[in-house]
């Protein structure tokens, strides 16, 4: 009768374990679902801007003693989708008629993970900044392609949350530059644009991607009190 009594509290013991692993594994399941609808939450919120923005000022205009052409520094200050400044960048050009290179994305039905999708919502991107010069023709990367772009990044993210928003900006990369597969998962359109202007000391040049796709450089000129000044920030 002791054998029998320990062989059942044995089982019993066993049944509980299972019992136990059993839940862990779905409420791990659970979190890990709720999770994701979290980060796409965010994603989605950084999606809901009409437009973006960036403002571009030359620093400097030198002589490159080599070709004794004229070099052009811009500094280029990019807004991110809820109108916060990003860090700035500095590009040096053999010449001053410069372009800069914008893509938008339009979608409906832009599905992830377990049929998540983002409706209605458009991507607004500077893609590069160049120069033309034939052969010489010189060409920057602003938001380089299959990373998550600075402006929509979420920040403060854990690992494994940072992980299912570099999946979800993964798979729009795929999506936008394939136009097969854009089609497959209803991307109405991905417009490429590239306008140029001259890029002149003392003007304040603010480039617009519109929320129908097009781009456009406004130019204005700097405050009289700032010019011939060194302002610190």
């Amino acid at each position: 009768m002791e054998k029998t009594k320990k062989t059942k509290i044995n089982w019993f013991k066993v049944v509980g374990i299972l019992v136990c692993v059993f839940f862990v594994i779905l409420l791990a399941d659970h979190f890990r679902s709720a999770r994701q609808r979290e980060v796409l939450k965010k994603i989605i919120t950084r999606l809901e801007a009409d437009s973006r923005i960036a403002q571009v000022f030359v620093t400097e205009v030198s002589s490159d003693p080599a070709t004794n052409r004229a070099l052009t520094t811009i500094k280029f200050l990019e807004y991110d989708s809820q109108g916060r400044a990003l860090k700035p960048r500095y590009f040096t050009f053999a010449g001053n008629i410069i372009q800069f290179q914008s893509l938008v994305v339009r979608f409906e039905d832009f599905y992830i993970e377990r049929g998540d999708a983002v409706r209605g919502k458009s991507v607004y991107l500077f893609l590069k900044v160049f120069f033309l010069n034939g052969p010489k023709t010189q060409v920057y990367d602003i938001t380089p392609v299959y990373q998550v772009p600075e402006g929509y990044q979420l920040l403060g993210l854990k690992a494994r949350s940072s992980k299912i928003e570099q999946e979800f900006w993964e798979k729009f990369w795929g999506y936008a530059l394939k136009p097969e597969e854009a089609k497959k998962v209803g991307i109405k359109s991905a417009q490429i644009e590239a306008p140029g202007t001259k890029f002149v000391p003392g003007t304040l040049y603010t480039i617009k991607i519109e929320h129908d796709g097009g781009m456009r450089i406004d130019a204005e000129p700097l405050p009289d009190i700032l010019k011939g000044e060194k302002v610190p920030f």
